[in-house]
């Protein structure tokens, strides 16, 4: 025989079973072997052989039994289950499965029709006797009462129809129930049961006559002490007579809850447009009341003309003022009822014992109540009476004449009233007073300025408490939520009432009153649109700052801004952050402070008003963010030159706008020098920036000193925690030291002197000069190989055996991990693969068939003209 091939040694288990190893033996491209780099001493060579195609083979193909057909039945619900017996049971044969279907078919129909079918071949019985060999009961029993029992059947009746303790032929005696008497025949047990049904129906008509005569005799007793019942007795008889329960603590409690005032529903807040709606409402009909009383119109007038008068009023000055309603009220624990007495007495006695029921004060305060209660019902009883009298029989004496129906008292005291309720006439002097008012008074609705001279106008030739209120109503009756136009119309105004404000602090004298009451009002608008107020005040900033650099550029110098700047530069702090870092409005203010403090010349006594008034805004500027201002020690330090008389060797260095020596240089050097004698120290006024008196200019040159000094003090304060404090302050401490003369100074300047020295420190310290910071030097690369120690190698650490455990779990984990995404992977990019089959497909037959009848057609268009050229030959 031929021997059989061993297989190859270097296949894996998984080649050798396979159906296609012969082959693949034959194809060495099929087979894949891991070679291993190099070989190990003592240990096998054990190469890796796969078959990468068989593999590929075999997933794809299950993929296709299993993945793919789960994506085809994808949001299918329509999927088709063969439920029949046996069809999927491989062990039984076809013929068995007919079989046992066949049974289990047979057995469902005939369960169902035998459901309420009855054998004929079992035999019902009733007490161990037959049904069938008894005698049909034809006889019907009368049983026509008319009592509430109709329909129901007697014991008797019951026991021998359906049992009930014997057959239906027997019966047990009731005096003995052991001894059975001999069972009576079915004639006698139905004369004996008609007898008892006869005989009930006559008790039960029996019962109902009686019981009709007792409700009539009943009726008549009643309707003989019902009139006994409708005459009360006076209220303290009865209480003497019985005497009420008291209410326990628990009741009375519950009953002052029931009454107790609830809680009422606060108001809900007013929205800003609802505010502003209703504001200019108001407005409005103050408006219409203002110009009313300009036409001369009264007060009497309109209410005659508001009043309603009927269609049946006579005009005869009878006003009907009595109300005789009731008003109920819960006081101290019990009803508090305001009327007659006759009409409580009407009410029924169910009320009367809810009202005694409620009462829950003590004995005595009852019995005082009770006794008011009686003699107002007299009193009220009597008035009734008198009435009755005056008016005689007609009930509509009210509408007739008072002739003889009331005395002339009544008369007298009536006129006096009618009298006192009309109003005094008017003369027409008053009605032109009233007229002139009016017109003095301010309207109370405005429109917006649509320009500045229409607010200049409006607002001219009032005082400024007008002028605040007149700017008040156009905000309100101009409110942005009221119409559509009114925001940029109140945006507007921003700009004209900066404007506005520069023109007044521009005025000689400057009105500094009216601008500071103006300046809420910006502050408002300015809440509402920050956006136009920030792009009017650089609007403004702008124009000063191109101003000044013209001027610079022509004269090289330029001169202190206005008043009117500074008054923006103020509103600017007020209105906008000058803690920011950067921002758009501020930051353009600061540089305009810094160029100002810089480049304009200080000439007068006005310029150094306008400089400190500077420095104090800078100063301002700088406090919340504590930002380095040079400009401002710089110009503190020119100010407090300007007071030294003797200008050689200072020691220190000024910078622009002051010079060392020069015309303007002794602007505070004092020329009277008992001038300190008489100064008070009080705050710099801003209209000195305009004009400063000449027999005051030594007063002021120790205010401006004493503010130039102050605003050191602050600087100082400010600026003590940086590193450099005493090297910037120096320059100003060796003048205040050595150059200022201050024994001619009042004490209160000197005190402020000694502080400032004594903050300031005498010698700067010495500061450790600035060095590269010191770097650790780079070692040079050594070729000495880094030996480090390794343990277990090519096994997993972990000293104790949980540890170990989880380092495999952990190990093992990561390798699940990656083999189930390679299997992602793989079946994403199989159903894509599908996926673009199908569409590759569809599109191929779309084009089979848009081929197949542009085929047809053009085989129709060749026979259509070839019809066509053997008609034209024709």
């Amino acid at each position: 025989m031929k021997k059989q091939k061993k297989p190859s040694r270097g296949l894996s288990d998984k080649v050798r079973k396979s159906k296609a190893a012969p082959e693949i033996q034959k194809n060495p491209f099929e087979v894949k072997i891991n070679r291993k780099k190099f070989d190990v001493l003592g240990r096998k060579g054990k190469h890796d052989v796969g078959l990468p195609g068989v593999s590929r083979s075999k997933a794809i193909q299950k993929r296709k039994d299993t993945l793919l057909q789960e994506f085809r039945l994808k949001n299918k619900s329509n999927k088709f289950v063969d439920r029949r017996f046996g069809e999927y049971d491989s062990t039984i044969t076809p013929e068995e499965k007919i079989l046992q279907r066949f049974t289990l078919e047979r057995q469902r129909t005939q369960d169902k029709k035998d459901l309420y079918n009855l054998n004929e071949e079992e035999e019902l019985t009733h007490y161990g006797q037959s049904l069938a060999e008894m005698e049909k009961m034809t006889d019907v029993v009368d049983n026509d009462s008319d009592s509430e029992e109709r329909g129901l059947l007697s014991a008797e009746l019951t026991a021998t129809h359906f049992g009930g303790g014997g057959g239906l032929l027997r019966k047990k005696s009731a005096g003995d129930e052991e001894e059975e008497h001999k069972p009576k025949s079915r004639q006698e047990l139905i004369e004996e049961l008609i007898i008892k049904s006869k005989q009930e129906k006559r008790e039960r008509q029996t019962q109902k006559e009686e019981a009709h005569e007792l409700t009539e005799k009943l009726d008549q007793e009643w309707k003989s002490i019902q009139s006994l019942l409708s005459h009360k007795t006076p209220k303290a008889e009865r209480n003497e007579e019985t005497e009420k329960p008291k209410l326990e603590k628990y009741d009375m409690m519950v009953r002052e809850l029931g009454f107790e005032m609830k809680a009422q529903p606060s108001e809900k807040l007013k929205s800003e447009e609802e505010l502003a709606q209703e504001e200019r409402q108001r407005l409005q009909t103050l408006e219409a009341d203002r110009l009313r009383r300009m036409m001369g119109d009264t007060g009497e007038d309109a209410v005659q003309a508001s009043a309603h008068i009927s269609a049946d009023d006579i005009n005869d000055g009878f006003v009907l003022n009595t109300d005789d309603r009731k008003t109920l009220a819960y006081q101290n624990g019990k009803w508090n009822i305001k009327g007659d007495d006759d009409d409580e007495e009407d009410e029924d006695d169910d009320d009367d014992d809810e009202e005694d029921d409620d009462a829950a004060e003590g004995e005595e305060e009852e019995e005082e109540d009770e006794e008011d209660d009686d003699a107002a019902a007299e009193g009220e009883e009597e008035e009734e009476e008198d009435d009755d009298n005056e008016d005689g029989d007609d009930d509509h004496s009210d509408l007739q004449s008072d002739e003889g129906s009331e005395d002339e008292d009544a008369q007298g005291s009536e006129e006096e009233q009618a009298a006192a309720e009309e109003p005094p006439a008017v003369s027409e002097q008053q009605k032109k007073a009233a007229q002139e008012a009016a017109r003095a008074e301010l309207p109370y609705t405005f429109k917006a300025p649509q320009c500045y001279s229409d607010l200049k106008s409006l607002l001219q030739n009032h005082s400024s408490e007008e002028q605040c209120l007149i700017l008040d109503r156009t905000i309100k009756c101009n409110h942005s939520s009221l119409a559509a136009g009114n925001k940029a119309k109140l945006e507007k105004l921003i700009g004209f009432l900066l404007d506005y404000v520069g023109d007044l602090a521009t005025q000689n004298p400057p009105d500094l009153r009216t601008v500071n009451a103006i300046i809420p009002h910006i502050y408002s608008l300015c809440q509402m649109f920050r956006e136009a107020a920030g792009k009017a005040v650089q609007t403004l900033i702008r124009d000063t700052v191109h101003s000044m650099e013209k001027t610079l550029e022509v004269k090289d110098r330029a001169l202190m801004p206005g008043l009117d700047m500074l008054v923006l530069l103020k509103i600017t702090v007020l209105l906008f952050p000058t803690s920011d870092f950067r921002h758009s409005v501020t930051t353009p203010a600061f540089l305009c402070i810094s160029q100002a403090l810089t480049k304009c010349v200080v000439l007068s006594l006005e310029d150094v008003c306008k400089g400190l008034v500077l420095c104090c805004l800078a100063l301002e500027y700088v406090s919340l963010s504590q930002r380095f201002f040079p400009e401002l020690l710089n110009f503190l330090l020119g100010l407090l030159h300007l007071a030294v008389s003797n200008k050689h060797n200072t020691g220190y260095t000024l910078v622009s706008p002051f010079r060392q020596k020069g015309r303007n240089c002794d602007l505070l050097v004092l020329q009277d020098p008992k001038a300190s004698d008489g100064w008070n120290r009080k705050p710099i006024s801003l209209k000195t920036a305009h004009r400063v008196p000449e027999e005051e200019r030594d007063h002021y040159r120790l205010s401006v000193i004493d503010s130039c000094l102050d605003l050191v003090k602050r600087c100082a304060t400010l600026y003590k925690d940086l590193p450099s404090f005493g090297h910037i302050f120096q320059p100003i401490r060796t003048l205040l030291a050595k150059h200022l003369p201050v024994k001619s100074y009042p004490a209160p300047i000197q005190d402020l002197h000694r502080e400032i020295l004594e903050a300031i420190p005498e010698k700067p310290p010495q500061q450790a000069p600035l060095l590269f910071k010191k770097k650790k030097p780079i070692a040079l690369k050594l070729f000495t190989p880094k030996i480090v120690q390794i343990l277990d190698y090519g096994k997993k650490r972990g000293n104790t055996k949980e540890e170990k455990e989880r380092e495999r779990l952990k190990h093992k984990y990561k390798r699940e991990f990656k083999g189930a995404l390679r299997e992602i992977r793989k079946d994403t990019r199989f159903l894509a693969r599908e996926k673009l089959n199908d569409v590759m497909g569809r599109d191929a037959e779309r084009k089979r068939k848009v081929k197949e009848l542009y085929g047809s057609l053009s085989t129709q268009e060749g026979e259509w003209k070839a019809l066509k050229r053997k008609k034209n030959m024709s």
